[in-house]
């Protein structure tokens, strides 16, 4: 059969804007995708909003890069401003405040996950609502009885309430989510009392109940269901975690979920050195030198050349690297199945239960009556970073100051890991890398495709934001922005 194009654009049920277009060939008498690229579609220009502004702005600015990891944001933001103005210390200050900061993000963690199973990924596999944005929608691939549909079903409704209840938990020591304005540089704006802690407790308990008797086993059920998914969309097989949720107040804290790599065919933990990042831009519409986020920056170039995307190729050692709760989950030796599209399913289920038992243990140590900031001044000039793991996966911010301004800021995100183009030496990114060789049944209704999509759970808004002019409007290049005095 001739090479066939098939594109879906836009994929919905993400966050944002993405196409994403594969060529599908027969070999071997199967049907398969032969090649895939993965196209952010619209600009991000957050990191030249943030040019001459106070520092201290930066964690209420990119809380509002994403509506749905906006606290991954903020918090990452108010880690590197501690690492630039010196915050430092055991102090009980720095303890209320490291707790709470966990017990918003974590709140996050468990909303986020209940999110991308039921809302987002299970309508591939059961029928749509018949409403938007839900409809119109591709009704193949189904494989369930009657019985089984109904319990999905009876989640899937079961699974609203319960997301709304991570929301309302977290929103009590984060004064509201989505964008808390609780995280700032030096600590936390909330102070806990006993009441906070029974309400937050309240909401916990009943979440940690839910993800034991529906998260779980609906994730492990589709999986035995859907058994040859078990089998789809590995990808590389290269793994890697920033690490999340300091457990003490040192400089380099001990972590939930600890910092490492995996990469394909080896079984052992290697570190993470974050100067051996490099934003490759040969297939992003960006213009530049191909650096460290240290000292890169953010300027667009649309067209150019052969680039596709405009999300950058962010590569570790020149190596794509698959980030998420697979990765956290595997690099802490919590799950060792395997690398597939269910493997991301069961791993992040099991991952939000081990999340939420910790969420306990740590409200338990939070003190009554606690003050969470600690003072600092604000230098002329710093530079620092900020890593940490939203829920998608390892999140990163660079930041530059001098004259007591933000002079340069730089963000990588998960899905800018996942969702990558191919980097300077060709290599596609590891969403593309995990289409190659999926079988397609029909390729008017690509599901499988589809699928292997909403595995990463996908988070074009933290990619992407500004849209492109229709054809034949006029378009103007973003010169330097001038610098505030």
């Amino acid at each position: 059969m001739p090479v066939i194009t098939a594109a879906i654009d836009p994929i919905t049920r993400i966050e944002g804007h993405l196409k994403v277009e594969v060529k599908i060939d027969t070999v071997n008498g199967v049907q398969q995708v032969v090649d895939a690229i993965s196209q952010g579609t619209l600009f991000r220009g957050f990191e030249k909003l943030l040019e001459g502004r106070d520092p201290r702005d930066a964690s209420l600015i990119t809380s509002r890069i994403c509506g749905v990891c906006p606290t991954s944001h903020s918090l990452v933001s108010v880690l590197a401003q501690d690492a630039a103005f010196g915050v430092s210390g055991d102090t009980p200050a720095r303890t209320a405040s490291r707790i709470m900061r966990n017990l918003v993000h974590g709140a996050c963690y468990i909303e986020s996950a209940i999110l991308h199973f039921y809302l987002l990924s299970l309508p591939d596999y059961i029928p749509a609502l018949p409403m938007a944005p839900w409809l119109p929608g591709w009704d193949v691939g189904r494989r369930f009885d009657p019985a089984t549909l109904s319990r999905f079903t009876g989640s899937f409704v079961a699974a609203i309430t319960a997301r709304r209840n991570a929301h309302e938990m977290g929103a009590i020591y984060g004064g509201k989510l989505p964008h808390t304005p609780a995280n700032i540089a030096g600590g936390f704006t909330a102070v806990s009392s006993q009441a906070d802690k029974d309400a937050f407790g309240a909401y916990l308990n009943d979440l940690i109940a839910f993800i034991q008797t529906k998260h779980i086993p609906d994730a492990e059920l589709l999986a035995n269901l859907y058994s040859d998914y078990l089998l789809l969309g590995r990808g590389y097989g290269n793994l890697m975690s920033f690490g999340v949720f300091e457990l003490d107040n040192a400089a380099s804290p001990q972590l939930l979920f600890q910092r490492g790599r995996l990469v394909s065919g080896s079984a052992a933990v290697q570190a993470v050195d974050a100067a051996q990042i490099v934003e490759q831009i040969k297939y992003s519409w960006y213009t530049g030198p191909e650096v460290n986020p240290a000292v890169g920056d953010t300027v667009p170039q649309y067209p150019k050349g052969d680039a596709y995307s405009w999300l950058k190729a962010p590569r570790y050692g020149g190596v794509p690297y698959e980030v998420g709760s697979l990765a956290r989950m595997m690099v802490n030796g919590d799950y060792s199945n395997g690398i597939s599209v269910m493997d991301r399913h069961v791993a992040r289920a099991r991952e939000n239960l081990k999340v939420a038992l910790a969420m306990r243990d740590m409200l338990t140590e939070l003190p009554i009556n606690q003050g969470a900031f600690t003072p600092f001044s604000i230098p002329a000039s710093a530079t620092s970073m900020g890593i940490t793991e939203a829920p998608r996966g390892a999140l990163g911010h660079w930041l530059e100051v001098a004259a007591g301004k933000i002079s340069k800021y730089q963000v990588i995100t998960p899905t800018c890991w996942n969702l990558s183009p191919k980097d300077s030496t060709g290599q596609r990114g590891p969403l593309e890398q995990a289409l190659v060789g999926v079988p397609v049944a029909n390729v008017d209704k690509p599901i499988e495709v589809l699928r292997v999509v909403h595995s990463y759970d996908p988070c074009l808004d933290c990619a992407t934001h500004v849209t492109r002019a229709e054809p034949g409007a006029k378009v103007f290049a973003l010169g330097a922005i001038p610098k505030q005095s």
